[in-house]
């Protein structure tokens, strides 16, 4: 099943963006983190890791996302050409994280799923 996290007229969990352990602390039990790019996240990923904490991160590479997977992401948000390298690996390798192609418009949706990538994530689904 594809994954469609934050469309209107599905409902969803938000990803709730933290910079700091401090704000991990103040996000809700059980919240799916967002930690924004991995190349400046490693440290709060490493955390959430030792912590067992769902987050998702931005991979900006191949290696980005091979790194956050090793780091237990929940889900690796690439841009749409990278995602399409990295769906491949992640079968490969059998991934537990999701790759996700952030999108604005429903219309996009169906060239991610022509591509076999597990999912996509619309802007709202990301809480400051």
């Amino acid at each position: 099943m594809m994954l469609i996290i934050g469309h209107p007229d599905i409902p969803f969990e938000p990803l709730h963006y933290v910079e700091t352990v401090e704000e991990i602390a103040q996000t809700p039990p059980n919240a799916t983190l967002w930690l924004g790019p991995l190349k400046k996240a490693k440290p709060l990923a490493k955390h959430c890791q030792k912590n067992r904490l769902a987050y998702g991160v931005m991979a900006e590479s191949v290696n980005d996302a091979l790194v956050a997977n090793a780091l237990h992401a929940r889900y690796i948000l690439c841009a749409f050409d990278l995602a399409e390298q990295v769906q491949p690996i992640a079968e490969t390798y059998l991934f537990d994280a999701k790759i996700l192609v952030p999108v604005s418009e429903e219309a996009e949706m169906e060239a991610v799923a022509q591509k076999g990538i597990d999912g996509v994530i619309f802007p709202q689904a990301i809480t400051a």
